[in-house]
């Protein structure tokens, strides 16, 4: 089986004056002779990372967008310039326009016009359902809600007077076979954590997940979310936890005091490999 690695081009932090920091995620995942990149933070951040890392952009095969959210699609533009042959794998509403209300203020948050525009002229494949993007690396498409106890973390809406609400249907997420297991890279999991590895779960009829890597979205989320999500991650038996982007300070430091040794920050410039004989590792590197 191939080797896996996944590097965080992206992220809210950086531990390493080198590279830069902005609100948003982006990795980049080597996966055998195959070269992803899973969502492209909300500017052109991403080549700039890359590029001090040595990693070379225009190689990327396929381009998967995890939602429809600024800080996960402003990249885009960018590295479609580079790349203008990658397939770019997204959900039909990502593309919709999209809002949030905090308290009196309303901000647009939806995909970029620029980054709009550049989706609109090229080949796009529409992940509504699961697709595999080579053997081993699947996209969810829309996530079944299956619980009570998780929503999308926020006030998220469809129109700027914010009546409707945005159930962010196109929120999805990319899994991974790799040598040492079962991988699943998330964004933003609106969908949910708990829901998103269940019905990957059910999706493949797996039962034991090696690595949970991404955002969370549990900035908002109760004491009792939390803690089912952490029950959710024992049952899956999960060895590596990746916390990043609006996983939330609360969640961090529970998921760090209950997995101390499974869990990892994915501040920019991270590197994680998946390794037959070797096992788990994880460097800073430039």
């Amino acid at each position: 089986m191939d080797n896996l690695c996944i590097t965080t081009l992206v992220e809210d932090t950086t531990l390493d004056g080198d590279f830069l920091a902005e609100h948003g995620i982006s990795f980049w995942i080597e996966y055998g002779d195959k070269r992803i990149l899973f969502d492209t933070g909300q500017s052109d951040i991403l080549i700039r990372n890359a590029k001090t890392l040595g990693i070379d952009l225009a190689e990327v095969d396929a381009i998967v967008i995890s939602h429809g959210h600024y800080d996960h699609t402003g990249g885009l533009s960018y590295i479609l310039d580079i790349a203008p042959k990658a397939n770019v794998y997204l959900h039909p509403e990502a593309i919709e326009t999209k809002f949030s209300q905090k308290t009196s203020s309303i901000n647009s948050i939806g995909i970029p016009y620029l980054a709009k525009r550049a989706v609109q002229k090229h080949q796009v494949v529409w992940t509504a359902t699961p697709a595999q993007i080579y053997p081993g690396i699947i996209v969810t498409g829309q996530i079944s809600r299956t619980n009570n106890f998780e929503d999308v973390g926020g006030g998220f809406f469809l129109d700027e007077n914010c009546m409707i609400p945005d159930e962010l249907l196109d929120d999805q997420a990319l899994f991974i076979e790799s040598a040492e297991g079962l991988v699943v890279v998330l964004g933003c999991a609106h969908s949910g954590v708990v829901n998103t590895l269940d019905y990957i779960s059910n999706l493949i009829n797996r039962n034991h997940i090696h690595a949970v890597i991404g955002g969370m979205h549990l900035l908002n989320a109760s004491e009792e979310r939390i803690e089912r999500t952490i029950t959710t991650f024992q049952k899956y038996d999960v060895q590596r936890i990746g916390l990043a982007h609006c996983t939330g300070a609360s969640a961090v430091r529970r998921f760090s005091d209950i997995f101390q040794k499974q869990c990892f920050s994915c501040s920019a410039s991270t590197r994680i490999k998946f390794e037959t004989s070797h096992g788990y590792t994880s460097v800073k590197t430039k």
